[in-house]
């Protein structure tokens, strides 16, 4: 027993680093909410931060936890219940903006990854949709956020049609034939068809708004000025997770960690290679646009969705940027 503990401590110290099991041991545990059960493909990220040891590479002590949708990793930071959530961006500023949640961003992806797809060809227009219903996240999810701005790009209010909210099981639902449209992700798209259905794309989020943002990963400003060091170490493990799996000589390796998305190793690869394609996980850059991130603030304002007579967060209110500098110095220090 004694021998196999002391091969197991010199594999991570080979693996790892001198210091880093150290750091982990000393590291506060952070709870990660990543959202969508099954997992969101962009989750793929944290899965392999997580399973190829990006995290402990970088002395990170992180908790993983699945979450039906972004919405509720954000109000399990709000309630304590989480350290860390990856949110919509559009979510993120309508709460700090509306209620004053003293949310900081520290990470994010810039690039929404959404479609508004049918399965009836013949029905492929927003007027078509008006009365009909369509799967989303849950009202006031990212997916809802995305529908909002794809039907107002096209003349239709959201409320003009029906909103199913469906977690991440948007696609499952399409392919069973429960409904006609829906939002859904870049690899949704390919999964349908490759259970027979044809998906006609109506719109797309870069299409109908090529300056929203996608997705914020946020703390409680209380738990990052308690445990810096932590959130530091756990952005690090993430950019670490998007050098490795832009790495083609990775792809077999990240489409096995992606497993739990339900994506077989082809699909997940065929979704890696569309990811990376979108630019959908940033490595040298922290993901937190400015130009997109006020653009999508004064999007809110003009939609409604941040309250009328509230005053709209501001870029240097919603963002922390020096976490991601010293995250990035950390991988550059140990690549």
């Amino acid at each position: 027993m004694i021998s196999r503990i002391l091969k197991c401590g010199l594999a991570a110290l080979l693996l790892f680093g001198p210091g880093a099991g150290a750091a982990l041991a000393q590291a506060k545990k952070l709870v990660f909410a990543a959202p969508g059960i099954p997992p969101i493909f962009a989750d793929a990220v944290v899965l392999v931060a997580d399973g190829a040891g990006l995290f402990k590479k970088y002395g990170a002590n992180v908790e993983v936890r699945q979450f039906d949708t972004g919405a509720a990793g954000a109000r399990a930071v709000i309630a304590g219940d989480a350290d860390f959530a990856m949110s919509p961006s559009a979510l993120v500023a309508n709460q700090v903006s509306n209620v004053n949640v003293d949310f900081v961003a520290i990470w994010g992806l810039d690039n929404p990854d959404f479609v508004l797809g049918t399965t009836d060809a013949a029905k492929a227009n927003c007027k078509d949709m008006v009365g009909q219903p369509v799967g989303i996240d849950t009202v006031g999810g990212q997916r809802w956020i995305m529908l909002k701005a794809m039907l107002a790009a096209c003349g239709v209010d959201i409320n003009q049609v029906q909103q199913i909210p469906l977690g991440s099981n948007t696609a499952p639902a399409m392919i069973a034939g429960q409904l006609q449209y829906g939002v859904l992700h870049i690899d949704d798209v390919s999964i349908i068809e490759n259970q027979g259905k044809h998906v006609t794309v109506i719109s797309t989020i870069k299409k109908a708004d090529p300056t929203l943002h996608n997705i914020l990963g946020v703390a409680r400003r209380d738990r990052l000025a308690q445990n810096r060091d932590g959130f530091v170490r756990l952005v690090a493990g993430l950019i670490g997770a998007a050098r490795y799996m832009k790495n083609p000589a990775n792809a077999d390796r990240v489409a096995e960690l992606a497993a739990p998305t339900g994506r077989t190793k082809p699909e997940a690869k065929k979704a890696l290679a569309d990811y990376i394609a979108n630019d959908e996980w940033p490595v040298e850059t922290d993901g937190m646009n400015r130009e997109k991130l006020e653009a999508m603030i004064q999007q809110q304002v003009k939609i409604g969705t941040i309250q009328p007579g509230k005053t709209p967060v501001s870029y240097d209110r919603l963002v922390d940027a020096s976490v991601w500098r010293h995250a990035a110095a950390l991988v550059a220090k140990n690549p």
